[in-house]
């Protein structure tokens, strides 16, 4: 029996002493601790495979948006179809014909057609001009930033909601000659105290004008205006109330918005007039905008708007008519002189 016992100890003291050095733990002692570390492996086994297919799919997805961006061509390129086929009648496929040009009577004519009581039933409806410009400045890789004017407009419309004028005036002259024609609110120095002191709420106004002899003691609220603040630039700032009244009560606004992607392409969608004014009036609001829109163009020496649509949006017609007779005049002397100059050039050769 003593010898049972003392091979029973032996034979368990090697047994023990082996897995001690091999680090190998025995499944009866060790069960608890090996399923909490196959738990653990586990887990970081799941948060490798989605950090995986996380990182797949980011790629493949970046992969897609350049290669679509490679593929595609910016609008300004698709501009020029005068390589296209001229269509012979009325019906004809858009994508291998030229578009025809209209002139601008005609193009309102057309839509005057289409909104009349017998079909469309909007015959006051609003007139837009889409306009496609290259924003390309003089310096590779530099392109116009967005911006927003106001232009006074030769023939007053009405069209969608009514604009809030603040305007700021020391004289009380001055003051007057603002709430005659048709500003909001008007103030002076106590108006510019009440918003530093947050007792006057100036955001739910459209535009804010003011009067130059105020500038100084404006300046004081400049950081809480932003660019809200009259300035030069805008418009906004000037010596007759009346004027300035006028023009940001009645004008025509818009915006240049550049291309996501091809930044040297840009459009201005805005509305210049109704189609139950006289065809005179559309017109003259309409040479107001485009030479207002030509003065902005970022290169000198060449045209900044390259295609212009007539449209409305009630219609889905957009007519492509030629812009070019509306141009500064100066802008067609420039063009005159540079034929002039190439012909020059072809003789002595």
């Amino acid at each position: 029996m003593t010898m049972l016992r003392s091979w029973l100890t032996n034979n368990f003291r090697f047994v023990y002493n082996s897995n001690a050095v091999y680090n190998v733990y025995s499944p009866i002692f060790m069960q608890a601790r090996e399923y909490a570390a196959r738990k653990g492996t586990r887990e970081k086994a799941k948060k490798k495979k989605t950090k995986k297919v996380i990182e797949k799919v980011g790629a493949s997805s970046v992969k897609k948006s350049t290669e679509g961006v490679k593929n595609a061509v910016s609008p300004l390129a698709t501009i020029d179809d005068s390589w296209k086929v001229v269509p012979v009648d009325n019906v004809w496929v858009v994508k291998y014909h030229r578009k025809p040009i209209y002139s601008f009577k005609e193009a309102i004519e057309y839509h005057r057609e289409t909104h009349h009581p017998t079909m469309l039933n909007k015959p006051n409806a609003p007139v837009n001009a889409f306009i496609e410009l290259d924003m390309k400045r003089e310096k590779k890789n530099k392109f116009l930033d967005k911006f927003t004017r106001v232009i006074d407009t030769p023939h007053m419309f009405k069209y969608g909601k009514p604009t809030k004028i603040l305007a700021f005036c020391k004289s009380l002259k001055e003051q007057e000659k603002a709430k005659t024609a048709g500003v909001d609110y008007v103030g002076g120095n106590e108006l510019i105290k009440q918003i530093q002191q947050g007792k006057f709420v100036f955001k739910d106004f459209d535009y804010i004008i003011a009067h130059a002899d105020i500038l100084t003691d404006l300046l004081l609220i400049r950081g809480l205006l932003k660019k809200k603040f009259p300035n030069l630039k805008t418009g906004t700032l000037g010596n007759d109330m009346s004027k300035l009244t006028v023009k940001f009560r009645n004008g025509i606004r818009y915006t240049m918005i550049p291309h996501e992607v091809f930044k040297e392409y840009g459009t201005i969608d805005t509305t210049f007039g109704l189609l139950g004014m006289d065809f005179k009036q559309l017109e003259e609001n309409f040479l107001t905008l485009i030479q207002s829109i030509e003065s902005t163009k970022p290169r000198p020496t060449e045209s900044f708007i390259q295609r212009v649509h007539i449209t409305t949006i009630h219609s889905a017609e957009r007519f492509k008519i030629n812009f070019e007779e509306y141009l500064p005049v100066k802008d067609k002397e420039e063009i005159n002189e540079e034929e002039e100059d190439d012909t020059a050039i072809i003789a002595t050769q």
